[in-house]
């Protein structure tokens, strides 16, 4: 017989259904009550929770809600999701007794300096162009606009996306193939529904979005990393898809080498597998022009992810989907039969921001900047700390220090202390891949994001960073 679950009651309380049924942000209030139980030790660790969808039926929830909080505090270590085991508590996750409630923190309880990657500047938004786009979008928008929106997404924008990525990244697609999201967690939660598992993934990639899939019941296998990018020749006949990052390694940093790209939709074709590809950050190279999208090698087999979360911000809540023609309806069906997660009128002054020419023009100052930031890493390295390098290309909004074997866990912890908010890069490995580490030599470094200080503000996040780096050995 089956292992049961436990039920919402024994899982949340008996309260918690009355706070989720009031105003105010429900996933947020669901993760907290997943994480009191958990402390409490009212989840012990091993426990089954039930899928995203009985236990949203339960509480009178969208699954997607419940899909997401799941898929977040998998990502956090709070869960543990794993392809036909369902989604348990972490082992890890052992419950806080009083006595740890109260003692003395080990780190600053607010980080002084970010340099976590992920985001860019927020007062870098282009709010003054941004506005003249909304007034323009508003002014001229027609009446069904403000009506029930489609889910493939307002046409407006889906034309002008066509336009700038075969233009910008050497994408090939009609508006019809485009289908807008609220984001690339947005997009593979739908394609984790539609295609089905299981995926491969770069060993190094986010754990967000390794958690979603298998919140989805899609598990991931890693493939190696190298200078070269993913090792696709590792990819076999039974994955339905492989999660890349071709243009820019996440993290790691390194490009897909052309003999690969062309690799693996060699066996795209062979197989009928998918290639997914995301494409966060390929506007972003600082040393040449960036490298165009897989996608224009073969649309057929390839679905382009991309979204304005690191061009502008990730408030807009503004992602799409370039698919293959034979996914639109599938996908589209997945979505639902009206937009419920990006408005409309976003929807329509991105249209014209890009129309106008202000993307473009918001994107090059972008570049220039993040392109000194980098260098002024790179410098100040090569001036306190000439035993460490920065690895990768030239390129997005982040960079990857090298450190001496055998020393990330003290450097992020000597970076705690010193108020400065830092991952290492052990932190975006594949949980399957630790053999492989170990076999290839697990790499120690620090995921350095720079574009999310304030001007003032990093020269002083760089002095942080520099006093926590281990001495020459």
């Amino acid at each position: 017989m089956a292992e049961s679950w436990v039920n919402s009651a024994e899982i949340l309380g008996s309260d918690l259904p009355l706070e989720l049924s009031s105003t105010g942000n429900r996933r947020a209030v669901l993760m907290g009550a997943l994480r009191e139980a958990v402390r409490s030790g009212r989840l012990a660790p091993g426990t089954r929770l039930p899928p995203y969808r009985s236990l949203a039926a339960d509480l009178g929830l969208a699954r997607n809600t419940v899909a997401d909080a799941y898929a977040e505090l998998v990502a956090e270590g709070w869960l543990a999701a794993r392809q036909g085991s369902g989604t348990r508590v972490a082992e890890r996750a052992a419950p806080v007794t009083p006595a740890h409630r109260h003692r003395t923190p080990e780190r600053p309880s607010r980080p002084v300096h970010d340099l976590v990657q992920g985001q860019p500047d927020p007062a870098a938004f282009p709010r003054t162009a941004w506005l003249a786009s909304a007034r323009r979008a508003l002014a001229t928008a027609p009446n069904d606009a403000f009506g029930p929106g489609d889910p493939h997404g307002r046409p407006e924008l889906r034309r002008a996306l066509a336009a700038y990525l075969a233009r910008v990244r050497g994408v090939r697609a009609s508006p019809e193939r485009i289908v807008l999201c609220s984001g690339a967690a947005h997009g593979l939660r739908l394609l984790a529904e539609v295609v089905g598992g299981p995926w491969a993934a770069e060993a190094y990639g986010l754990p967000f979005h390794r958690g979603l899939l298998a919140s989805h019941g899609v598990g991931t296998r890693p493939v190696g990393v190298d200078r070269d990018g993913a090792r696709v020749g590792e990819l076999t006949r039974r994955d339905r898809a492989v999660l890349l990052t071709p243009a820019h390694q996440f993290p790691t940093g390194g490009p897909l080498h052309p003999a690969r790209r062309a690799a693996v939709v060699d066996w795209a074709r062979s197989t009928g597998g998918l290639v997914v590809e995301d494409d966060y950050d390929g506007e972003f190279r600082y040393d040449r022009q960036p490298v165009g999208a897989v996608q224009g090698l073969d649309p057929e087999h390839v679905v382009l992810l991309g979204s304005v979360s690191k061009s502008l911000s990730p408030a807009l809540r503004i992602g799409w989907m370039v698919l293959p023609e034979r996914l639109v309806a599938p996908v589209v069906a997945a979505k639902g039969e009206r937009e419920q997660f990006s408005s409309a009128t976003d929807q329509l002054t991105l249209a014209d921001f890009v129309d106008s020419g202000a993307y473009d023009r918001h994107v090059r100052r972008m570049r220039q900047r993040h392109r000194r930031r980098r260098d002024q890493l790179v410098a100040a390295l090569e001036q306190r700390a000439p035993h460490v390098r920065v690895t990768g290309i030239a390129a997005g909004l982040h960079a990857v220090v090298e450190l001496p074997p055998g020393t990330e866990r003290s450097v992020v912890r000597a970076a705690a202390w010193q108020g400065l908010a830092v991952e290492g890069l052990a932190d975006y490995r594949h949980p399957g891949a630790e053999q492989a580490a170990q076999a290839d030599g697990a790499r120690d470094g620090l995921v350095v994001g720079y574009a999310t200080p304030a001007e003032h503000a990093y020269p002083e996040a760089l002095e942080a960073l520099c006093r926590t780096l281990p001495p020459p050995g």
